[in-house]
């Protein structure tokens, strides 16, 4: 702009001599393209967020919480399971190349770039442009980071045994056991403890729960000497005395 046209100047600067007040442009100058932070972005995003948490609760009404029974420290046979969100790093640590002298792999290493990638993600793709299409990196690497853990979660979802998920972790009922008894002397003395339990409640892959089950004993003699299942035969190597003292203690506790 040539001088004399309307813009004065000071000395030989551009810098205009009046000074207008430091006000942004009002948001109706851009429609449909902004809003004003406070209050109409947070109203909208407390709005989204109280029908979430309003949808939770009503799911943890309808349907509470699977509780399992008390941890057991010595029960080897358990096996655990993570929570959702994390199955798919449960199932990498399952792969030949991520588990055992490669265990760093899977739990330092992969997981270790994944997360760099999202905090240097801001300097790697700095593009103006918002479409998909025109972020080719950015886009690459979110689809195939969600196609991973979709892959994987349904893998280990897939391949986990529920039913037997749900009995090692089944609440049973608290049974009285008379340690006393002649029965359990034989019980304890035998190699019984190790795979039903210290009161007859079982371990989850070695043993099931003796009580409840409703064995005379004829068949607890027979499931003793000839054994059942994953239960070898001559398991028991007392005398027919204690055979009969354990088959009527067993058979007692099988009706509670």
């Amino acid at each position: 702009m040539h001088r004399g046209k309307g813009m004065k100047f000071v000395g030989d600067s551009r810098v205009s001599a009046e000074r207008k007040p430091n006000i942004p442009k009002d948001y109706s100058e851009y429609p449909g393209k902004t809003e004003a932070f406070w209050p109409d972005f947070l109203l909208k995003e407390w709005l989204v967020g109280a029908v979430f948490l309003i949808g939770f609760l009503c799911l943890t009404i309808a349907h509470p919480s699977p509780l399992e029974r008390i941890a057991d420290p010595t029960d080897t046979g358990y096996i655990p399971l993570p929570d959702w969100y994390f199955l798919f790093l449960y199932q990498l640590l399952k792969y030949t190349y991520t588990s055992g002298p490669y265990n760093i792999l899977g739990t330092v290493v992969i997981p270790g770039l994944a997360f760099g990638g999202l905090m240097l993600a801001p300097f790697i793709d700095r593009g103006p442009e918002r479409r998909p299409s025109k972020r080719p990196f950015a886009t690459g690497f979110m689809l195939l980071a969600f196609a991973a853990i979709f892959y994987l979660t349904w893998q280990a979802v897939d391949m986990h045994d529920w039913a037997a998920a749900e009995q090692q972790g089944k609440i049973t009922k608290a049974v009285e056991v008379d340690k006393e008894a002649e029965g359990y002397k034989v019980y304890a003395n035998q190699s019984c403890i190790g795979c039903h339990g210290e009161n007859l409640e079982g371990k989850s892959g070695i043993g099931p729960a003796l009580v409840g089950t409703g064995h005379t004993p004829e068949e607890v003699k027979e499931i003793a000497t000839k054994g059942y299942k994953k239960m070898p035969a001559n398991a028991f190597d007392g005398s027919d005395e204690d055979l009969d003292k354990l088959a009527d203690f067993v058979s007692e506790m099988a009706k509670k």
